[in-house]
Protein backbone atom coordinates (compact mmCIF):
# COMPACT_ATOMS: atom_id res chain seq x y z
CA UNK A 1 0.00 0.00 0.00
CA UNK A 2 1.62 3.54 -1.20
CA UNK A 3 2.91 5.77 2.01
CA UNK A 4 0.52 8.52 1.58
CA UNK A 5 -2.42 6.27 2.22
CA UNK A 6 -1.15 5.38 5.67
CA UNK A 7 -0.18 8.96 6.85
CA UNK A 8 -3.82 10.22 6.05
CA UNK A 9 -6.44 10.48 8.82
CA UNK A 10 -10.16 9.50 8.12
CA UNK A 11 -10.59 12.75 10.55
CA UNK A 12 -8.52 14.52 8.42
CA UNK A 13 -10.94 14.05 5.56
CA UNK A 14 -13.99 15.03 7.67
CA UNK A 15 -12.41 18.30 8.72
CA UNK A 16 -11.61 19.48 5.02
CA UNK A 17 -14.83 19.19 4.03
CA UNK A 18 -16.68 20.54 7.12
CA UNK A 19 -14.95 23.80 6.84
CA UNK A 20 -15.58 24.76 2.72
CA UNK A 21 -18.51 26.91 2.73
CA UNK A 22 -21.01 26.42 -0.36
CA UNK A 23 -19.64 29.23 -1.68
CA UNK A 24 -16.40 28.02 -1.76
CA UNK A 25 -17.66 24.36 -3.38
CA UNK A 26 -19.65 26.14 -5.99
CA UNK A 27 -16.28 28.36 -6.76
CA UNK A 28 -14.39 24.66 -7.25
CA UNK A 29 -13.74 23.36 -10.28
CA UNK A 30 -16.22 20.67 -11.89
CA UNK A 31 -12.94 18.79 -12.25
CA UNK A 32 -11.41 19.14 -8.53
CA UNK A 33 -15.03 18.59 -6.67
CA UNK A 34 -15.09 15.41 -8.36
CA UNK A 35 -11.32 14.36 -7.70
CA UNK A 36 -12.33 15.76 -4.00
CA UNK A 37 -15.48 13.39 -3.96
CA UNK A 38 -13.43 10.09 -5.54
CA UNK A 39 -10.25 10.92 -3.03
CA UNK A 40 -12.61 10.78 0.05
CA UNK A 41 -14.21 7.48 -1.13
CA UNK A 42 -10.88 5.84 -1.99
CA UNK A 43 -10.03 6.52 1.58
CA UNK A 44 -13.37 5.65 3.05
CA UNK A 45 -12.73 1.75 1.17
CA UNK A 46 -8.71 1.83 2.53
CA UNK A 47 -9.71 2.53 5.82
CA UNK A 48 -12.51 0.10 5.62
CA UNK A 49 -10.38 -2.93 4.43
CA UNK A 50 -7.98 -2.09 7.30
CA UNK A 51 -10.44 -1.83 10.39
CA UNK A 52 -12.64 -5.25 9.10
CA UNK A 53 -9.92 -7.30 9.62
CA UNK A 54 -8.75 -5.38 12.71
CA UNK A 55 -11.89 -5.87 14.59
CA UNK A 56 -12.14 -9.61 13.71
CA UNK A 57 -8.58 -9.69 15.09
CA UNK A 58 -9.40 -7.71 17.96
CA UNK A 59 -12.71 -10.14 18.40
CA UNK A 60 -11.29 -13.53 18.50
CA UNK A 61 -9.15 -12.94 20.35
CA UNK A 62 -11.91 -11.18 23.13
CA UNK A 63 -13.50 -14.52 22.57
CA UNK A 64 -10.43 -16.59 22.70
CA UNK A 65 -9.45 -15.17 26.28
CA UNK A 66 -13.46 -15.35 27.85
CA UNK A 67 -13.20 -19.43 26.73
CA UNK A 68 -9.76 -20.10 28.34
CA UNK A 69 -11.22 -17.98 31.45
CA UNK A 70 -13.77 -20.54 32.34
CA UNK A 71 -10.87 -23.46 32.11
CA UNK A 72 -9.15 -23.70 35.37
CA UNK A 73 -6.75 -25.69 36.07
CA UNK A 74 -6.13 -27.61 39.66
CA UNK A 75 -3.54 -25.12 40.29
CA UNK A 76 -5.70 -22.10 39.36
CA UNK A 77 -8.41 -22.98 41.62
CA UNK A 78 -6.15 -22.42 45.18
CA UNK A 79 -4.79 -19.22 43.71
CA UNK A 80 -6.54 -16.67 46.42
CA UNK A 81 -5.00 -18.83 49.07
CA UNK A 82 -1.47 -19.62 50.04
CA UNK A 83 0.34 -22.16 47.44
CA UNK A 84 1.01 -25.57 49.11
CA UNK A 85 3.44 -28.79 48.13
CA UNK A 86 2.13 -31.27 46.34
CA UNK A 87 0.52 -34.30 48.69
CA UNK A 88 0.37 -37.41 47.23
CA UNK A 89 -1.11 -40.42 48.86
CA UNK A 90 0.98 -42.82 49.93
CA UNK A 91 0.77 -45.95 47.65
CA UNK A 92 -1.48 -49.12 49.17
CA UNK A 93 1.32 -51.21 51.51
CA UNK A 94 -0.82 -54.14 50.33
CA UNK A 95 -0.52 -53.84 46.86
CA UNK A 96 2.13 -54.84 44.34
CA UNK A 97 3.07 -52.00 42.09
CA UNK A 98 6.14 -53.64 40.34
CA UNK A 99 4.22 -57.22 39.25
CA UNK A 100 6.26 -59.71 37.32
CA UNK A 101 4.27 -62.34 35.06
CA UNK A 102 5.58 -65.20 34.64
CA UNK A 103 4.66 -66.79 30.73
CA UNK A 104 5.19 -70.18 29.77
CA UNK A 105 7.26 -71.26 26.76
CA UNK A 106 5.62 -73.25 24.02
CA UNK A 107 7.32 -76.05 21.85
CA UNK A 108 8.84 -75.19 18.40
CA UNK A 109 9.97 -71.82 16.89
CA UNK A 110 6.07 -70.38 16.18
CA UNK A 111 6.90 -70.24 12.86
CA UNK A 112 6.55 -74.03 11.75
CA UNK A 113 10.42 -74.85 11.68
CA UNK A 114 11.33 -71.60 9.50
CA UNK A 115 13.14 -69.68 12.86
CA UNK A 116 14.72 -72.72 14.54
CA UNK A 117 14.54 -76.36 13.89
CA UNK A 118 16.29 -77.23 17.23
CA UNK A 119 13.96 -80.17 18.52
CA UNK A 120 14.36 -78.21 21.80
CA UNK A 121 13.45 -75.25 20.93
CA UNK A 122 10.35 -73.49 22.26
CA UNK A 123 9.07 -69.81 22.01
CA UNK A 124 6.48 -66.93 23.31
CA UNK A 125 5.04 -64.93 20.72
CA UNK A 126 5.94 -61.28 21.75
CA UNK A 127 1.84 -60.43 21.32
CA UNK A 128 1.72 -62.16 25.30
CA UNK A 129 5.18 -59.72 26.70
CA UNK A 130 3.02 -56.56 24.98
CA UNK A 131 -0.39 -57.39 26.40
CA UNK A 132 1.73 -57.59 29.82
CA UNK A 133 3.67 -54.76 29.85
CA UNK A 134 0.73 -52.69 28.05
CA UNK A 135 -1.12 -53.33 31.79
CA UNK A 136 2.11 -51.92 33.77
CA UNK A 137 3.77 -55.20 34.51
CA UNK A 138 6.98 -57.04 33.56
CA UNK A 139 7.69 -60.94 32.53
CA UNK A 140 9.81 -63.86 33.21
CA UNK A 141 9.62 -66.48 30.59
CA UNK A 142 9.07 -70.01 32.11
CA UNK A 143 10.93 -72.67 29.56
CA UNK A 144 8.71 -75.07 29.87
CA UNK A 145 11.64 -77.47 29.30
CA UNK A 146 13.90 -76.74 31.75
CA UNK A 147 14.66 -78.89 35.05
CA UNK A 148 11.57 -78.33 37.28
CA UNK A 149 13.67 -77.17 39.96
CA UNK A 150 14.44 -73.70 37.77
CA UNK A 151 10.77 -73.62 37.02
CA UNK A 152 9.74 -73.65 40.88
CA UNK A 153 12.53 -71.32 41.12
CA UNK A 154 10.96 -69.18 38.61
CA UNK A 155 7.93 -69.29 40.28
CA UNK A 156 8.86 -67.56 43.23
CA UNK A 157 9.89 -64.75 41.27
CA UNK A 158 6.51 -64.06 39.93
CA UNK A 159 3.28 -62.52 40.55
CA UNK A 160 1.37 -64.61 38.22
CA UNK A 161 1.40 -66.93 35.24
CA UNK A 162 -0.20 -67.23 31.66
CA UNK A 163 -0.49 -70.19 29.52
CA UNK A 164 -0.66 -69.54 25.72
CA UNK A 165 -2.07 -71.03 23.02
CA UNK A 166 -0.74 -73.53 20.86
CA UNK A 167 -0.89 -77.01 19.96
CA UNK A 168 0.91 -79.28 22.28
CA UNK A 169 -1.84 -81.48 24.22
CA UNK A 170 0.68 -84.40 25.56
CA UNK A 171 4.09 -85.24 26.57
CA UNK A 172 6.47 -82.46 28.85
CA UNK A 173 4.58 -79.75 27.68
CA UNK A 174 1.37 -81.10 29.28
CA UNK A 175 2.95 -82.40 32.52
CA UNK A 176 4.75 -78.91 33.05
CA UNK A 177 1.75 -77.27 32.70
CA UNK A 178 0.16 -79.24 35.48
CA UNK A 179 2.84 -78.83 37.53
CA UNK A 180 2.87 -75.18 37.16
CA UNK A 181 -1.49 -75.19 37.66
CA UNK A 182 -0.51 -77.30 40.91
CA UNK A 183 1.75 -74.95 42.56
CA UNK A 184 -0.30 -71.82 41.35
CA UNK A 185 -3.11 -72.85 43.40
CA UNK A 186 -0.64 -74.14 46.35
CA UNK A 187 0.31 -70.35 46.52
CA UNK A 188 -3.52 -69.35 46.37
CA UNK A 189 -4.01 -72.04 49.43
CA UNK A 190 -1.43 -70.63 51.80
CA UNK A 191 -2.27 -67.18 51.28
CA UNK A 192 -0.43 -65.24 48.13
CA UNK A 193 -3.08 -64.16 45.38
CA UNK A 194 -1.14 -65.93 42.37
CA UNK A 195 -3.77 -65.32 39.63
CA UNK A 196 -3.64 -67.59 36.33
CA UNK A 197 -4.54 -66.31 32.87
CA UNK A 198 -5.17 -69.60 30.30
CA UNK A 199 -5.80 -68.70 26.84
CA UNK A 200 -7.02 -71.06 23.65
CA UNK A 201 -4.19 -74.02 24.22
CA UNK A 202 -4.38 -73.15 28.05
CA UNK A 203 -7.95 -73.29 28.36
CA UNK A 204 -8.03 -76.42 26.38
CA UNK A 205 -5.46 -78.16 29.17
CA UNK A 206 -6.72 -76.96 32.42
CA UNK A 207 -10.33 -78.58 30.91
CA UNK A 208 -8.47 -81.69 30.61
CA UNK A 209 -6.43 -81.12 34.07
CA UNK A 210 -9.04 -80.21 36.08
CA UNK A 211 -11.78 -82.95 34.53
CA UNK A 212 -9.32 -85.95 34.71
CA UNK A 213 -9.78 -86.28 31.10
CA UNK A 214 -7.46 -85.98 28.16
CA UNK A 215 -10.35 -86.83 25.85
CA UNK A 216 -13.23 -84.20 27.03
CA UNK A 217 -12.59 -81.85 24.14
CA UNK A 218 -14.70 -82.03 21.15
CA UNK A 219 -13.83 -80.31 17.96
CA UNK A 220 -15.05 -76.96 16.39
CA UNK A 221 -14.42 -74.95 13.68
CA UNK A 222 -13.38 -71.50 14.85
CA UNK A 223 -10.31 -70.85 12.87
CA UNK A 224 -9.28 -67.16 12.08
CA UNK A 225 -13.07 -66.02 13.07
CA UNK A 226 -13.96 -63.05 14.88
CA UNK A 227 -16.87 -63.47 16.88
CA UNK A 228 -19.38 -61.98 19.60
CA UNK A 229 -19.28 -63.20 23.11
CA UNK A 230 -22.94 -64.83 24.59
CA UNK A 231 -22.88 -64.18 28.13
CA UNK A 232 -24.72 -67.33 30.10
CA UNK A 233 -28.26 -66.00 31.52
CA UNK A 234 -28.29 -64.37 34.68
CA UNK A 235 -24.31 -64.30 34.63
CA UNK A 236 -22.74 -62.34 37.83
CA UNK A 237 -19.68 -60.20 36.26
CA UNK A 238 -18.56 -59.04 39.83
CA UNK A 239 -15.26 -59.91 40.73
CA UNK A 240 -14.75 -61.17 37.12
CA UNK A 241 -12.98 -59.64 34.25
CA UNK A 242 -16.13 -58.23 33.06
CA UNK A 243 -16.65 -56.37 36.01
CA UNK A 244 -14.02 -53.78 34.56
CA UNK A 245 -15.58 -53.22 31.46
CA UNK A 246 -18.16 -49.90 30.56
CA UNK A 247 -21.48 -50.89 30.09
CA UNK A 248 -21.73 -49.91 26.44
CA UNK A 249 -18.48 -52.22 25.75
CA UNK A 250 -20.26 -54.82 27.49
CA UNK A 251 -22.90 -54.58 25.31
CA UNK A 252 -20.92 -54.67 21.68
CA UNK A 253 -18.75 -57.74 23.05
CA UNK A 254 -22.50 -59.32 22.31
CA UNK A 255 -23.43 -57.79 19.04
CA UNK A 256 -19.96 -56.69 17.13
CA UNK A 257 -17.31 -59.12 16.50
CA UNK A 258 -14.84 -57.82 18.96
CA UNK A 259 -12.68 -61.05 20.02
CA UNK A 260 -10.69 -63.32 18.20
CA UNK A 261 -10.88 -67.46 17.71
CA UNK A 262 -8.47 -69.34 16.70
CA UNK A 263 -9.00 -72.87 17.38
CA UNK A 264 -10.06 -76.54 16.26
CA UNK A 265 -10.80 -77.66 19.73
CA UNK A 266 -12.80 -77.10 22.93
CA UNK A 267 -16.03 -77.45 24.86
CA UNK A 268 -19.36 -77.42 24.47
CA UNK A 269 -21.38 -76.26 27.29
CA UNK A 270 -23.54 -79.45 27.93
CA UNK A 271 -20.03 -81.74 28.10
CA UNK A 272 -18.52 -79.23 30.45
CA UNK A 273 -21.41 -79.49 33.22
CA UNK A 274 -21.59 -82.86 32.83
CA UNK A 275 -17.87 -83.21 34.50
CA UNK A 276 -18.41 -82.40 38.13
CA UNK A 277 -14.96 -81.42 38.40
CA UNK A 278 -14.77 -79.52 35.90
CA UNK A 279 -17.87 -77.18 36.44
CA UNK A 280 -17.21 -77.68 40.44
CA UNK A 281 -14.28 -75.95 39.84
CA UNK A 282 -15.37 -73.34 36.55
CA UNK A 283 -18.19 -71.29 36.24
CA UNK A 284 -19.35 -70.48 33.13
CA UNK A 285 -18.90 -66.98 32.05
CA UNK A 286 -19.72 -66.82 28.54
CA UNK A 287 -20.38 -68.99 24.89
CA UNK A 288 -19.71 -68.37 21.24
CA UNK A 289 -20.89 -70.61 18.21
CA UNK A 290 -18.39 -71.31 15.51
CA UNK A 291 -19.06 -71.43 11.82
CA UNK A 292 -21.02 -74.66 12.03
CA UNK A 293 -23.22 -73.02 14.51
CA UNK A 294 -21.55 -74.95 17.51
CA UNK A 295 -20.95 -73.53 20.57
CA UNK A 296 -18.53 -73.86 22.80
CA UNK A 297 -17.38 -72.56 26.30
CA UNK A 298 -15.27 -69.52 25.43
CA UNK A 299 -15.06 -67.70 29.00
CA UNK A 300 -14.54 -69.21 32.46
CA UNK A 301 -13.76 -68.18 35.52
CA UNK A 302 -12.99 -70.39 39.04
CA UNK A 303 -14.87 -70.16 41.59
CA UNK A 304 -12.73 -69.87 44.24
CA UNK A 305 -9.24 -69.02 42.79
CA UNK A 306 -8.12 -66.24 40.77
CA UNK A 307 -8.03 -68.38 37.77
CA UNK A 308 -9.79 -67.05 34.21
CA UNK A 309 -9.83 -68.92 31.01
CA UNK A 310 -10.17 -67.18 27.45
CA UNK A 311 -10.96 -69.87 24.32
CA UNK A 312 -10.80 -66.21 22.69
CA UNK A 313 -7.43 -64.52 22.58
CA UNK A 314 -7.58 -61.27 24.36
CA UNK A 315 -4.05 -60.40 22.75
CA UNK A 316 -4.20 -60.60 19.53
CA UNK A 317 -6.57 -57.20 18.85
CA UNK A 318 -3.60 -55.18 20.05
CA UNK A 319 -1.26 -56.84 19.11
CA UNK A 320 -1.26 -58.73 16.15
CA UNK A 321 -1.43 -58.56 12.39
CA UNK A 322 -1.17 -62.11 10.72
CA UNK A 323 -4.39 -63.54 10.67
CA UNK A 324 -6.91 -61.32 8.06
CA UNK A 325 -10.00 -61.64 10.96
CA UNK A 326 -8.55 -59.92 13.80
CA UNK A 327 -10.48 -56.83 15.05
CA UNK A 328 -8.36 -53.87 15.26
CA UNK A 329 -11.61 -51.47 15.68
CA UNK A 330 -11.04 -48.87 18.79
CA UNK A 331 -13.70 -51.15 20.69
CA UNK A 332 -11.38 -54.36 19.84
CA UNK A 333 -8.36 -52.76 20.98
CA UNK A 334 -10.34 -51.48 24.60
CA UNK A 335 -11.30 -55.21 25.09
CA UNK A 336 -7.71 -56.46 24.68
CA UNK A 337 -6.68 -53.54 26.92
CA UNK A 338 -9.03 -54.10 29.75
CA UNK A 339 -7.85 -57.32 29.72
CA UNK A 340 -5.09 -56.70 30.56
CA UNK A 341 -5.79 -53.92 33.36
CA UNK A 342 -7.25 -57.14 35.12
CA UNK A 343 -5.37 -59.79 35.13
CA UNK A 344 -2.65 -57.31 36.27
CA UNK A 345 -4.61 -55.65 38.63
CA UNK A 346 -5.24 -59.51 40.00
CA UNK A 347 -1.13 -59.66 40.01
CA UNK A 348 -0.45 -56.70 41.65
CA UNK A 349 -2.85 -58.24 44.91
CA UNK A 350 0.45 -61.02 45.39
CA UNK A 351 2.24 -60.81 48.32
CA UNK A 352 5.50 -62.40 46.75
CA UNK A 353 8.27 -59.47 46.73
CA UNK A 354 11.34 -61.94 45.33
CA UNK A 355 14.90 -59.89 45.15
CA UNK A 356 15.54 -57.53 42.78
CA UNK A 357 18.41 -58.96 41.24
CA UNK A 358 16.98 -62.22 40.38
CA UNK A 359 14.20 -60.86 39.02
CA UNK A 360 16.37 -58.84 36.51
CA UNK A 361 18.61 -61.99 35.73
CA UNK A 362 15.51 -63.89 34.51
CA UNK A 363 13.83 -61.06 32.94
CA UNK A 364 12.58 -61.31 29.41
CA UNK A 365 14.39 -58.57 28.79
CA UNK A 366 18.04 -60.25 28.68
CA UNK A 367 16.64 -62.00 25.68
CA UNK A 368 15.49 -60.36 22.03
CA UNK A 369 12.36 -61.10 20.03
CA UNK A 370 12.83 -62.55 16.30
CA UNK A 371 10.42 -61.14 13.54
CA UNK A 372 8.17 -63.15 11.23
CA UNK A 373 5.93 -61.18 10.15
CA UNK A 374 7.05 -60.97 6.50
CA UNK A 375 5.39 -64.34 5.73
CA UNK A 376 2.00 -62.81 6.27
CA UNK A 377 0.65 -65.48 8.50
CA UNK A 378 1.10 -66.36 11.96
CA UNK A 379 3.02 -64.27 14.58
CA UNK A 380 4.22 -61.29 14.17
CA UNK A 381 7.25 -61.66 17.06
CA UNK A 382 8.76 -64.32 18.39
CA UNK A 383 10.94 -64.75 21.70
CA UNK A 384 12.73 -67.83 20.57
CA UNK A 385 14.64 -70.35 23.56
CA UNK A 386 16.79 -73.38 22.65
Amino acid sequence: MPAHFLSSSPSASTSTSSTASPADSSDMPKDAVSASSSSSGRYSEIWNYLWVPLLLSVSKELTTAKAESTILLPSDVRLGSARSSPSCPAPDPKLNFRPVVGILTHPGDGASGRLNNDTNASYIAASYVKFVESAGARVIPLIYNEPLEILHEKLNLVNGVIFTGGWAKSGLYYTTVGEIFKKSLEKNDVGDHFPVLAICLGFELLTMIISKDIKILEEFSAADQASTLNFMKNTDIRGTVFQRFPPDLLRKLSTDCLVMQNHHYGISPERFQENTDLSGFFEILTTSTDEDDKVYVSTAQARSYPVTAFQWHPEKNAFEWGLSRIPHSEDAVQVTQHVANFFISEARKSLNRPPARKVLDNLIYNYSPTYCGKAGKGYDEVYIFS
